[in-house]
């Protein structure tokens, strides 16, 4: 799932701390690499999914010109995922981020892994929401979604309680970047990401 990469559209908290221009090019960055390794990666199919929906056809999108496209829609982002999730076939389906500098095609293939035991997998985030969501959709389609929390520290147990009854597995322990704060812990990474990218200053 990825916003436009532009300023205003995405990682507003994130440039209110570090302004516009560097938290668009870490954006684009990041949104970059993430499809460049994750939708070279032969074992799965990748799907970007855009907000707003209008920027669908937009020559915006770093490295997803081979990537088959998708509108999230409208509602809040537990609506936007479920709807992901009903335009899948059947089967194990995954659905990530994309501003996460240290997601690996490891992580990814550990979770569909997880699938094979479990009807649900989550990667937590630090602040108590995910990076990361996995369904079997197999034998029947599940919803997770409804009334949670969005954007709190109880976003990955609300979600987890509406999967009563349900086998639940974790992945990797992952932080996105959403402010300041979250920028300087990820310094290091998203530093290398914005190098190879952009070539040395």
């Amino acid at each position: 799932m990825a916003k436009q990469p532009k300023a205003g559209a995405a990682k507003r908290r994130l440039a209110r701390g570090i302004g516009n221009v560097r938290a668009v090019r870490f954006y684009r960055t990041v949104l970059g690499h993430t499809l460049l390794r994750l939708g070279s990666d032969p074992r799965w199919r990748t799907y970007l999914a855009v907000s707003p929906d209008s920027a669908l056809d937009e020559n915006c999108w770093p490295g997803a010109s081979r990537i088959v496209r998708l509108q999230q829609g409208h509602g809040d982002l537990g609506a936007r995922m479920q709807r992901l999730f009903d335009a899948m076939p059947p089967g194990p389906v995954v659905v990530v981020g994309s501003d996460i500098p240290a997601m690996s095609r490891a992580h990814i293939a550990d979770a569909f892994g997880k699938l094979g035991r479990a009807d649900a997998v989550f990667g937590p985030a630090r602040d108590g929401g995910y990076w990361l969501v996995g369904l079997k959709q197999s034998p029947r389609r599940l919803t997770p979604f409804e009334n949670v929390p969005w954007s709190t520290p109880d976003a990955l147990s609300a979600t987890c309680a509406n999967l009563k009854g349900r086998k639940i597995a974790l992945a990797a322990t992952l932080t996105d970047v959403d402010t300041a704060e979250d920028w300087s812990r990820q310094r290091g990474v998203a530093g290398r990401l914005c190098l190879r990218a952009h070539g040395p200053a």
